[in-house]
């Protein structure tokens, strides 16, 4: 049996999830890569020139903040090293060390560019060699294996380039946030007792995945009923 990081445990299912103020939000095109870059750079948009960087296929595991895991899913996309070498680095002035993530949804999310430039870091389009469904960040996502799922931002439709850290959350959220929220560190979140919030965290996952079910369920009614 492979061992799981500090406080983890195997879950059966791969669920949609999040934070629940998440669940009633869908991208609205599922079908088509659209990202706009920005930060501090010349602002442009990528669409097709994914199609430039070769194709990766990777099995790894997702672990999930509040201390589920997801063994061996097998994702295939691009890696985030080839993304910015070949697409983005040429158009830079200023030594980038800060990436922000944004999401159709509305949800954001932050990562220095070291991190994201290890060579387990996709730009992920597929899912057991289908594209990505609504429940898994259709149509791209990141999957960085070595952070939390918080991190493997979903719906992804605009990457920010910049020089220096940026505040990205604010409030509770800026708590919640670990600035790198690595795994093997039990970087949970930003200040505290990671050991309090694995147990705090635990309580959540059931009502969690019923409150994404329940407005996934209504989702797929909805779009049943304009047909």
């Amino acid at each position: 049996m492979k061992n799981l990081p500090p406080g983890q445990k195997e879950s059966a299912i791969f669920p949609r999830f999040g934070l629940t103020q998440y669940a009633n939000r869908f991208p609205k095109e599922i079908d088509k890569v659209r990202i706009s870059i920005g930060g501090d750079l010349e602002a442009f948009e990528i669409t097709e020139d994914l199609n430039l960087l070769p194709r990766t296929n990777q099995v790894s595991d997702f672990h999930c903040v509040t201390t589920w895991s997801k063994l061996n899913l097998n994702w295939s996309g691009y890696k985030f090293n080839d993304f910015y070498n070949t697409l983005i680095l040429p158009k830079v002035s200023q030594e980038i060390s800060f990436v922000v993530f944004k999401a159709q949804d509305g949800y954001k999310t932050s990562l220095p560019l070291i991190d994201l430039m290890q060579q387990n870091v996709l730009l992920a389009d597929q899912l057991d060699n289908q594209p990505l469904t609504l429940a898994h960040g259709a149509p791209i996502r990141i999957v960085a294996p070595d952070h939390y799922g918080y991190k493997n931002i979903k719906h992804i439709n605009h990457i920010a380039f910049y020089t220096e850290k940026q505040r990205v959350k604010k409030g509770l959220l800026n708590f919640m946030d670990h600035p790198r929220a690595r795994v093997a560190y039990e970087e949970r979140v930003s200040k505290g007792p990671n050991i309090i919030f694995r147990w705090l965290y635990k309580f959540t996952i059931k009502n969690t995945i019923k409150t994404f079910e329940k407005s996934a369920a209504a989702y797929r009614a909805k779009l049943q009923a304009k047909k």
